[in-house]
């Protein structure tokens, strides 16, 4: 039986046990306000526990599993999260308020494959091997072997909570790492859940541990601490750069997703029907909470207005509303505070004169949701690329509407940006769409599509964007460590 449904405390998870705080803090549901559960804070004391028992896990019966065993037991896992699935949707919707129709789609399902593909590809992690014949004619067999990091902190985001967690935890899980998760406190429930998982397949004790809490109570100790072996984080720039300041000292590896101001670039002889759509949806998919949304659109002359005309359009029919309600396309912002800060940018972009071209405030439902965190899809143009608005992460359902007149024009004006991670263009042109793509500041260009990946292709950003390449043999790379054997031969 889960331990949501029997009571709304939610309990940390160390050394394969749920174990009661001293303190909880409220988990506020976006859609009407409401408080659904009490979310525990960890204190140091627990925080060290979890990394003794995960220590004691690597030399135990997890470091003595074979790579199949591991890989078997994480197949097990994500079969368990297929049984519960209906309550990992549950769970997520009540914690974002995001739709149905993504959670259903994206965020559980991909959630869960997370652990089969890494588990998979974990099978055939294979090392190096040379023979070295040296010019005084020695001889000898190089070849590398792949062992775990050690003590891995998993600090996942709120915006994919099960997705983003599962995309670090499973690949460091799948080298034979021990793991820390620390869910944002926004978005702690599925993570609860997963622990569950862990706990009734069998994962040995320590292997996977689940500290709750607020940042600045819990994750500066957490990174800190000497018996961490190794950072991974997903979230806002500016916690990046606090985190690799708190693991200096340590010198440990690190891997950053961190955020973005991305680029939609749509040329003259773009399908504009496609674009229209593709634009949108990479604007206003899950209220723009994506780090890989689109807050900037460049539009060439030759077809902006009827551009403009049908995104504006497109924007006016998204479905506001209840996450299982049929049809609604986006829900509220996860908080209050973050709900706040979007509409601060939307006040700016009114104090500077931007045109508003859609949207701009708060929609009226006359019900429980006007006590949620609702904000309205929102199109606005006439800013200067070097503004604010354009050069700052909004994280919100909104986008800038720029034009240009000419290729070289518009890359420059793209890559002008501390941020570096994604772009989508749309272009029916074959030879600009491989001129254009490398000459991006990015770590992704998606060309006539959005949020289409492969679990096996590099992922990550450049400049304030992140640290790093996860995804596929990016990922084992990462969360494992090459060690070099020299055997001379005689």
């Amino acid at each position: 039986m889960s331990v949501l449904s029997q009571h709304p405390l939610l309990h940390c998870y160390i050394d394969g046990q749920f174990v009661p705080s001293d303190r909880y803090f409220d988990n506020i549901n976006p859609v009407n306000g409401e408080v659904i559960s009490q979310i525990a804070e960890a204190d140091y004391t627990q925080i060290d526990i979890a990394v003794k028992s995960a220590k004691k896990a690597l030399k135990g019966e997890w470091g003595a599993l074979t790579v199949n065993q591991r890989c078997d037991l994480l197949h097990k896992v994500a079969d368990r999260m297929a049984e519960r699935q209906q309550e990992f949707i549950d769970a997520e919707i009540a914690d974002t308020g995001k739709s149905l129709y993504q959670v259903q789609t994206i965020d559980i399902p991909r959630g869960t494959a997370n652990f089969r593909a890494f588990a998979d590809m974990a099978r055939s992690h294979s090392g190096e091997t040379f023979i070295t014949e040296t010019p005084t004619g020695e001889k000898a067999l190089n070849y590398s072997v792949n062992k775990p990091l050690g003590v891995v902190a998993v600090i996942s985001p709120w915006n994919l909570p099960l997705l983003l967690a599962t995309w670090k935890v499973a690949p460091a899980l799948a080298c034979g790492n021990c793991v820390i998760l620390k869910p944002s406190e926004e978005t702690s429930s599925t993570a609860v859940l997963l622990a569950e998982v862990m706990n009734e397949v069998g994962v040995p004790k320590g292997v996977f541990n689940l500290i709750l809490g607020r940042g600045k109570n819990v994750g500066d100790h957490l990174t800190g601490h000497k018996g961490v072996d190794a950072v991974t984080f997903t979230g806002a720039s500016a916690t990046g750069q606090h985190i690799m300041h708190s693991v200096s000292q340590g010198v440990k590896p690190i891997s950053f997703e961190l955020g973005g101001k991305n680029s939609a670039v749509v040329f003259a002889d773009a399908d504009l029907e496609k674009a229209v759509a593709g634009v949108a949806r990479s604007t206003f998919t899950n209220c723009g909470q994506v780090c890989l949304c689109t807050e900037k659109v460049f539009v060439h002359r030759e077809i902006a207005d009827e551009f403009i005309g049908k995104l504006k359009q497109q924007a006016q029919t998204i479905k506001i509303g209840y996450p299982k309600e049929k049809d609604v396309f986006i829900g509220p912002l996860v908080s209050k505070q973050h709900q706040q800060k979007v509409l601060s940018y939307y006040q700016l972009a009114k104090d500077e004169e931007a045109e508003f071209i859609t949207g701009g405030g708060v929609p009226i439902f006359g019900d429980e949701r006007d006590n949620g965190c609702y904000i309205e899809p929102t199109i606005i143009s006439g800013l200067p690329d070097s503004h604010r608005i354009n050069q700052e992460e909004i994280f919100g359902p909104i986008c800038h509407i720029s034009i240009f007149d000419d290729e070289v024009e518009v890359i420059e004006r793209v890559n002008n940006t501390p941020y570096g991670l994604a772009c989508a263009l749309w272009t029916e042109n074959l030879s600009r769409a491989h001129r254009v793509s490398p000459q991006m500041d990015v770590g992704l260009v998606w060309v006539n599509t959005w949020f289409l990946r492969d679990l096996r292709a590099p992922f990550g950003g450049v400049k304030l964007s992140g640290i790093g390449r996860e995804g596929g043999k990016h990922s084992l790379g990462f969360y494992s460590e090459p060690v070099n054997i020299c055997i001379k031969i005689d």
